[in-house]
């Protein structure tokens, strides 16, 4: 069991302002989803207009996208909003979609600079942010990556200028809106450029840069996208999931970190933080497979903050890339070999192990008590999101896929390497 950190620093975080801007977010965007993973990074949606099993003919409709990617859609109010690239050319596209029939409304252009990545990423990596105002999208480029803010008609409302991709893998994590703040997790690998490793917050109406929490680059720079976490007095913070921090707890006012069990991820982070109650949940792994899964409780005391670590997991159901669902005290972890497993999340104990078919690099949602993941092969599979292994349906796209089920207005939306598809509602 690890070391749990202990972080007594002040300021005492500005809590009532970014609690209320957060739920307030939240109550606005029921029917939405407005980030990778919807809500708060979680991956729910009690959406009852879902089907298990269809064919071509149930779709409400489906697209062809002027280009490839691996990011996911985000919705709000019947737009979409997804990201496609044209690798060969160096140029991004924000798409903005019609929900109903998928309609183009609008798209915005971004140049970008040829960099490494792996061929497992994309230019268009990075799921975009939306919210009542502004799309958000984060285009990473080698020699500068931007944060775009867009208006719902695609009018530009701002720009924020950051560093240039130094990773190995290329960029992964999308940004965040947090309160009044967008949030990025914008890690860098050792470089001699001197380029830092950086988490930072900027002002969502303005794009102003409100703080930074940066350090030398790393070794193995993170792709998970952070999440908030509520404490039992009503507190809120962020929580990101690093090699460099582990589990690590942040102030959303101010960038301090309150507290971190660095010792909980030993090699690198891909997927992102599952809240399961009162515990946080983080993986890593390393050459196509889960390493290690640890599970903390936050906690405090007056101004002094702690996350024991609770439980940990060292076996073949430990996840890497796909991030894991936490459903009524259950845990479901989706592995890239294709191994599903369903775990208590209170203890990590395995309930089952199956294997339902192909690999999965996209990470699964969890609609009206049913789990829905897409495998690299483009087969929707659907299983009960429950402690007694049931298979519902697989359903194929006939394309590869290596995004995240998205839900909006009733709809499943799935996202293949060059199409758009509606499903449901």
């Amino acid at each position: 069991m690890a070391k749990d950190s202990i972080w007594t620093g002040q300021p005492r975080p500005a809590w009532v302002v970014t609690l209320c801007g957060v739920f307030l977010t939240s109550i606005a965007a029921a029917d939405n989803w407005p980030r990778f993973r919807g809500p708060n990074g979680q991956g729910i949606s009690d959406a009852r207009t879902v089907p298990k099993k269809w064919s071509e003919q149930d779709y409400n409709w489906k697209i062809e996208l002027p280009g490839t990617g691996h990011s996911s859609p985000v919705a709000w109010d019947g737009k979409l909003f997804v990201t496609c690239a044209d690798q060969k050319a160096g140029r991004g596209m924000l798409l903005c979609v019609s929900g109903a029939d998928g309609a183009e409304r609008w798209r915005q252009e971004q140049d970008l600079t040829k960099y490494p990545l792996t061929n497992l990423n994309s230019y268009a990596g990075p799921t975009p942010a939306v919210d009542g105002e502004h799309v958000y999208v984060l285009w990473p480029d080698g020699r500068q990556t931007v944060l775009l803010a867009l208006t719902h008609d695609g009018g530009h409302a701002w720009t924020a200028p950051l560093a240039g991709v130094r990773t190995r893998h290329g960029q992964g994590s999308s940004p965040i809106v947090c309160g009044s703040h967008v949030i990025v997790s914008h890690e860098q690998e050792t470089n001699s450029d001197g380029v830092t490793s950086q988490w930072l917050a900027v002002d969502r109406r303005t794009g102003e840069v409100k703080w930074r929490c940066e350090e030398p680059g790393v070794v193995n720079a993170s792709y998970s996208t952070p999440c908030t976490f509520g404490d039992s007095a009503g507190r809120l913070q962020l929580v990101f999931t690093s090699n460099a921090h582990g589990i690590a707890g942040v102030d959303p006012q101010t960038g301090d970190v309150l507290w971190e069990v660095a010792s909980a991820l030993p090699a690198r982070v891909v997927s992102s933080p599952v809240v399961a109650g009162d515990l946080v949940i983080g993986t890593c792994g390393e050459g196509g497979q889960g390493l290690r899964l640890a599970a903390v409780r936050p906690t405090c005391e007056g101004s002094s903050f702690r996350a024991p670590e609770v439980y940990s997991l060292e076996s073949r159901v430990v996840p890497y890339v796909a991030t894991s669902v936490a459903y009524k005290g259950m845990l479901f972890a989706f592995h890239d070999s294709g191994l599903v497993s369903c775990l208590m999340s209170d203890t990590g104990r395995v309930v089952w192990s199956e294997k339902p078919a192909g690999r999965f690099y996209g990470s699964p949602i969890c609609v009206n008590g049913n789990l829905y993941a897409l495998t690299v092969d483009g087969n929707v599979v659907v299983l009960l999101a429950g402690p007694e292994y049931k298979l519902l349906g697989v359903n194929a796209l006939g394309e590869k896929s290596h995004a995240t089920p998205a839900v909006a207005d009733g709809r499943l939306i799935l996202r293949t390497f060059s199409h758009l598809i509606s499903i449901g509602g």
